[in-house]
């Protein structure tokens, strides 16, 4: 049985964007809260890529990087993740080359094929062009390609700032697709349970099933990111994830101009029948509790999972509600604060 005691602890950041708050305030609150969790022994600190929602700050995936690792110290600071289809493979290369130029050691790419965005977004970025899932793996050939020392050789365009300069580079993935993808390339892999509880069983044992170590790593190794709000009661974890449920909503139905409101907001915001179970659906999987509560359904997930890393992702009004769930967790998991952490 896998518990959260005896594994590493990440966070993923969606940059929530709260009611009454400005984008300033809020991404401030993202340096605070990489801050916070680096001196509480998270492992890693990674920031999502989303794009025309009001709700989240975090389009401009790569700049946040750099702000993040530049006012950390020790803590691994990446991508959860770039979503690669929107992007040329060249320019990938060069903004993650960068970072893992300025801040070495310390930089993670994880790279999936989702929009990050609703309708109107992908057309914006991606035209009328189909996307396949066997394009993900052409893209990531090409991506570690311009990392290679001797890229230059044969090569029309050299990315200098990239070659001898990659991070470790993750597949991201919510089913069995980018699960085989992660494994037959031997790269690490990354569910996203946080918004697809179905599919963790056969992406996990595919995962498992078609990996061949191609120098990357010797072994399988996978994570698995939840959505966890830990309050010192389960009345009061309750409470808070109202915001998150109105969020996961909105989501669900497209609704992109709603803001994270206040757990009074939230309570307010009536659903009729129907609407009560696009939220339920929409929340399936995702963890409330006090300490007791989360740790019993955060082990069981892990043993299903059988991971060899948790993440958490957190969505809140409060800036001093989400950094106490942090706090909670870590005491849980006995994490190990960095003795370097400012």
């Amino acid at each position: 049985m896998k518990t959260v005691d005896d594994m590493p602890v990440s966070v993923l950041d969606l940059c929530p964007s709260v009611s009454g708050a400005d984008a300033q305030m809020s991404l401030r609150s993202t340096l605070g809260t990489a801050r916070h969790v680096e001196q509480l022994g998270y492992t890693r600190y990674w920031l999502a890529e989303h794009h025309g929602a009001e709700m989240f700050l975090s389009s401009a995936t790569a700049l946040l990087i750099e702000a993040v690792a530049a006012a950390t110290e020790t803590i691994r600071v990446g991508s959860g993740g770039i979503m690669l289809p929107n992007h040329a493979a060249l320019v990938v290369a060069e903004n993650f080359g960068t970072l893992e130029s300025l801040h070495p050691g310390r930089i993670d790419l994880g790279v999936g094929r989702g929009v990050g965005g609703f309708d109107a977004v992908k057309m914006l970025l991606r035209g009328d062009r189909e996307d396949k899932p066997e394009d993900l793996g052409l893209q990531v050939t090409e991506l570690l390609g311009y990392f290679e020392p001797d890229a230059g050789r044969g090569r029309e365009v050299r990315v200098g700032v990239a070659e001898g300069h990659q991070p470790p580079v993750w597949i991201l993935g919510s089913g069995v697709n980018g699960a085989r993808l992660a494994g037959e390339m031997g790269l690490p892999f990354a569910y996203a349970y946080h918004f697809s509880v179905d599919n963790l069983a056969p992406a996990m044992s595919t995962y498992r099933e078609s990996f061949r170590p191609r120098g990357r790593l010797e072994k399988p190794y996978a994570m698995v990111c939840a959505a966890v709000i830990c309050a010192d009661t389960d009345e009061r974890a309750q409470w808070i994830a109202g915001p998150n449920a109105r969020i996961r909503y909105g989501i669900a139905k497209k609704q992109a101009g709603i803001l994270v409101p206040t757990p009074e907001e939230a309570a307010a915001f009536t659903y009729t029948p129907e609407e009560q179970a696009v939220m339920e659906a929409a929340t399936a999987g995702n963890i409330a509790g006090s300490p007791e509560t989360v740790r019993a359904t955060l082990d069981n997930l892990l043993t299903e999972s059988e991971a060899d890393e948790l993440m958490v992702t957190t969505i809140v009004h409060d800036t001093a509600d989400r950094l106490r769930s942090f706090e909670l967790l870590a005491r849980l998991a006995g994490l190990p604060a960095p003795s370097t952490a400012r």
